[in-house]
């Protein structure tokens, strides 16, 4: 059925209110010098909504803006300028001057307009450009060498942001940051044209540029302030305080800059007092997912929220964490990064992230744009639910928008194969995928995993590993390969190392916390799987998988309390997943509950064929039903149920057995023979199956048939021997491996 492309109104993600922000600055004049005592974000707070109160707004410290105005493929999100003709082959990048503080107002806006005609470069134009286009070559030191040069000259914070941005891309961040925390003049030049080292006499700017030579005396430079340490900035005479504040405290952008430079030197808390705790701007009447962006892009007060939700990550305050990720998203649902850490580090539970993100405000922050971002996010989404939904989704994104061989669209269908075990079909696609982009991170775990589960191609997961070890060292993914192929072979204990290794190098890549934790649990290790999942489950709070795998550990261990316990914890989270409805059946098995299993067991194979998934994964679920069948004396349908597995697969000695007792009990002690005969053929030296052939032998002599209820040597011991152990599955999404699958069937 059709999507809902309204939003609800009880799904709006609503933040907490956030008290006033105290600071040691909040009782001293906004322009001095003081503020460098607090590196909180209140200064800046009051100045912005000084600037809203005020009739002029000052577009630096509005957090519905972006980084667009400095951009250098743009020079301003003001109104548009009546376009100008051609300054002989002026490049567009020697307008970015001012458009990070935005101060100059329209009137100076339409003098410029006027009086274009003669406007010649200047110097500091000129190295405007070569800073820029050097930055845009991937040419660092070079836009570095002349972006030092032209803030000496101009002492302009707009140059200052530039040269800090390229410090930036070098990795150079503490000079950015000290460059960000010095001070500056409160408001830029009112035109870097008009300063004398420009080469301008017009004072505008605008006039001819002169011969260096004919410029009479000296270079006036405007006085600087001392560039020392923390302690010199404070000690700075008074005539040097009047005018004068930080970058941080002018400009939300250099806040936010400045904000990443400390956390890419792992200052976390000194970042998040750059920040603030909470967001700063919430509440206030120029913020909320209400307010669009002002010019089209994404808003820096979504960015900053998201930056401080990976603060929170590094704090490891992972409630506070989803909440700034949710409320970045919400202010722009442009924002992809922070949808991406709430779907890949699985914060909200099935259900919750199909609420939350049907419920963002996509038509009033982008009319044109809206469905089509819905859209995308809805594919991202777990597909244990709404299966017509993410159909459609994936339909329209492919017939509406043309995105066919998108590979992020592609492993939208991908994923949806995994999920139905559909290995072959979804190893098709993801190669499809690799084909286009070498390394595309979401679709790498899948396709490694579909590596695994597909034995014949063992051989390709060793290149692959070899090949990503080779080309991407630093990648958790490379090692992460590694690992899989070593559990391919049976060799758990060096798969761990590696498994280890990748939750190392990324603490929130939960396919390999869940097979550090499978490598226990294959090797017999129950008790260190158990331990392993529950630390994967303490992390990963909004999956399911970790505590349906605790559950199945506690049940090979016979703890059916924990098991319980662990099993309808993971059904509270996510009801759609067959693999734990058969679980559950088998729980309910393990009680006596046969009714309860049958219900149970019928649940798993109707989920099962909602997703479209292919039969012969489920055929120890149909044994398993059919055994609850034979418990319950229904042998009709007891036979049908086993028929059906044969059906998928001949050769399964469990049914035949099984379909052999089943006759057996109804009398056909012919049929049963022949099924067991069958079993034997299969499996030759099966001790059990020889013993039920013996028996029926001897009920053939005696003319009587088995009516009892319990296997020769009893059925606990049948059901522990007649075990049917299918591997585990590697990656987050859930296996066919299952305590059902290790055959209680009888």
């Amino acid at each position: 059925m059709p999507m809902s492309t309204s939003t609800p109104a009880s799904m709006a993600f609503a933040p907490p209110s956030l008290p006033h922000i105290p600071t040691p600055s909040s009782s001293r004049t906004r322009h001095s010098l003081s503020n460098s005592f607090s590196f909180g974000p209140q200064p800046l707070l009051n100045q912005a909504n000084s600037s809203y109160a005020s009739s002029r707004q000052s577009y630096a410290l509005d957090p519905n803006g972006s980084i667009l105005p400095v951009s250098p493929l743009r020079s301003s999100p003001r109104r548009p300028r009546r376009a100008k003709p051609s300054l002989s082959g002026r490049h567009p990048l020697a307008n970015d001057n001012t458009d990070v503080f935005q101060d100059s107002g329209e009137e100076e806006e339409e003098e410029e307009d006027d009086e274009h005609e003669g406007h010649e470069w200047g110097m500091v134009d000129r190295m405007r450009l070569w800073r820029h286009d050097a930055l845009m070559q991937h040419l660092y030191e070079t836009a570095s060498f002349w972006g030092d040069k032209i803030l000496s000259w101009t002492n302009d914070p707009n140059d200052a942001f530039w040269l800090a941005q390229t410090f930036f891309l070098t990795h150079q961040y503490s000079r950015a940051e000290r460059l960000l925390t010095r001070p500056f003049p409160t408001s830029p030049p009112r035109r870097p044209g008009a300063h004398p080292t420009n080469g301008h006499t017009d004072p505008k700017g605008k006039g001819k540029e002169v011969a260096r030579d004919e410029v009479a005396g000296p270079v006036p430079f405007p006085p600087r302030l001392p560039a020392g340490g923390a302690g010199e900035m404070i000690d700075v005479a008074i005539e040097y305080q009047d005018g004068i504040s930080r970058l941080v405290d002018m400009s939300v952008a250099c806040r936010y800059l400045a904000a990443q430079c400390q956390m890419r030197q792992g200052k976390w808390r000194d970042a998040t007092e750059m920040l603030g705790e909470a967001n700063p701007f919430r509440g206030s009447s120029k913020s909320g997912p209400a307010i669009p962006n002002v010019d089209g892009g994404i808003k820096i007060e979504a960015s900053m929220c998201h930056l401080r939700g990976l603060l929170m990550m590094k704090l490891n305050k992972s409630v506070q964490a989803k909440e700034c990720f949710m409320e970045a998203l919400s202010l722009d649902v442009k924002c992809y990064e922070s949808f991406q850490q709430l779907i890949d580090t699985e914060m909200f539970t099935p259900e919750e992230e199909w609420e939350f993100v049907q419920s963002l405000a996509y038509k009033s922050q982008t009319p044109e744009d809206s469905e089509f971002i819905r859209l995308m996010y809805t594919s991202r989404l777990r597909k244990y639910k709404h299966a017509e939904e993410h159909a459609l989704a994936r339909r329209r994104l492919v017939e509406e928008f043309g995105l066919s061989d998108n590979p992020d669209v592609l492993y939208s269908f991908a994923e949806a194969l995994y999920i139905s075990f559909r290995w072959a079909d979804c190893f098709i696609l993801t190669t499809r995928i690799l084909g286009l982009q070498a390394v595309h991170a979401p679709t790498m775990p899948v396709h490694i995993a579909c590596l695994h589960h597909l034995s014949h191609l063992h051989s390709k997961l060793f290149i692959l590993a070899h090949e990503l070890v080779d080309k991407e060292p630093e990648s958790h993914i490379s090692w992460y390969a590694v690992g899989v192929w070593y559990m391919s072979v049976g060799k758990y204990p060096e798969a761990r190392t590696y498994f280890s290794k990748a939750t190392i190098m990324d603490p929130r890549f939960s396919p390999a916390w869940i097979a550090f934790a499978h490598s226990f649990s294959m090797e017999g290790e129950h008790d260190h799987a158990v331990t392993a999942y529950s630390t994967c489950a303490r992390m990963f709070n909004g999956s399911h998988l970790p505590l349906m795998f605790i559950g199945m550990e506690h049940l090979t261990l016979s703890n059916l309390n924990l098991a319980d316990e662990a099993l309808n914890a993971a059904y509270t989270m996510c009801d759609g997943d067959p693999l734990l409805c058969n679980e559950r059946g088998v729980m309910a098995f393990n009680r006596g509950n046969y009714e309860q299993a049958v219900e149970m067991f019928q649940e798993a194979i109707k989920l099962a064929q909602v997703t479209q998934t292919s039969e012969i994964e489920w055929a120890p679920t149909f044994v398993n039903l059919g055994t609850c069948f034979r418990k319950l004396k229904r042998f009709e349908e007891a036979r049908d149920a086993y028929q059906r597995v044969l059906r998928l697969d001949p050769r399964n000695t469990s049914a035949l057995s099984m379909l052999g007792i089943v006759y057996h009990m109804m009398g056909d002690i012919d049929a049963a023979i022949i099924k067991y005969h069958e079993a034997l053929s299969v499996e030759p030296i099966n001790p059990h199956v020889l013993e039920l052939l013996n028996l029926a032998f001897d009920s053939l002599s005696a003319g009587s048939t088995l009516k009892k209820k319990t296997m020769p040597t009893g059925e606990a011991d049948w059901a522990r021997k007649m075990k049917e152990k299918v591997p585990k599955r590697v990656t987050a999404p859930p296996s066919t491996s299952t305590s059902g699958d290790v055959e209680m069937s009888l």
